[in-house]
C-alpha cells in the first residue's frame, strides 16, 4: 500500500511538472514605466526588472513573481540633468521608497484567469517598502509579450510625501496618491 501511495504521489508531482512550464523573463527585452501625477503636472520614468519569471500551465498564467529593482529607478521627462538627479535622489530616499533600506519591490501573482482575447485577470500581492498589499489587473498576452497597467495607492506603502492622505494644507504641493506601472514583459 505504501509503494502505491508513493507511486501515486511521484505521478502527481511529475504531471505538474510537466504541464506547468516556468518561463524566465528577458530582462533585456521587458521594462517597467511608472508615472506619478502632482497638481499641474506629472513625471515619468523607468525601473529595471532584476529578474523573474511567469508560470504558464495550458497558456494560463498559474504563477510567477517579478522583482524591480529600485536602485534603478530613473526619471525620463526631465532634460536638465541637475534637476533630474534631484529628483531620482528624492524618489530613493525615505520621503518615497527608501531605497537604502528597501532595494527592491516584488509582485507575486498568486492566481490568474484563463486568457480571453488575449485578456486575463491576475492577481497577486505587490511589495513596496515591506509592505504588502493585494492587487488584480488585466494581463494582455500578444505571444511572449505580457502587457499590463497596474494601478499604485502608494499611501498603502507608507510612501507618504507630498500626500494629502497623510498632510493637511499642502495646497499646490500635493503629489496624487495613485501612480502608474506600465509593464511590458517578454518571455
Amino acid at each position: 500500500m505504501k509503494k502505491l501511495s508513493l507511486l501515486l504521489v511521484l505521478l502527481f508531482v511529475t504531471g505538474i511538472y510537466v504541464f506547468a512550464q516556468k518561463n524566465q523573463v528577458k530582462i533585456n527585452e521587458s521594462q517597467v514605466k511608472w508615472t506619478g501625477t502632482k497638481i499641474g503636472g506629472s513625471h515619468k520614468g523607468e525601473i529595471k526588472i532584476e529578474h523573474g519569471f511567469l508560470s504558464l500551465k495550458s497558456d494560463q498564467i498559474i504563477g510567477g513573481e517579478i522583482v524591480m529593482d529600485m536602485n534603478s529607478i530613473t526619471v525620463t521627462d526631465i532634460e536638465d540633468q541637475g534637476y533630474n538627479q534631484k529628483l531620482v535622489g528624492h524618489l530613493k530616499s525615505d520621503d518615497f521608497f527608501g531605497v537604502e533600506k528597501f532595494s527592491n519591490s516584488k509582485f507575486v501573482i498568486s492566481k490568474a484567469t484563463e486568457f480571453a482575447d488575449g485578456k486575463a485577470k491576475v492577481t497577486g500581492q505587490l511589495t513596496i517598502k515591506g509592505k504588502t498589499e493585494s492587487l488584480s489587473f488585466d494581463v494582455f498576452k500578444d505571444g511572449n509579450s505580457y502587457t499590463a497597467q497596474i494601478k499604485v495607492d502608494r499611501s498603502k506603502f507608507d510612501v507618504r510625501y507630498g500626500s494629502n492622505s497623510f498632510f493637511d494644507n499642502l495646497g499646490d504641493k500635493v503629489i496624487g496618491d495613485i501612480f502608474t506601472l506600465d509593464i511590458s514583459l517578454i518571455i
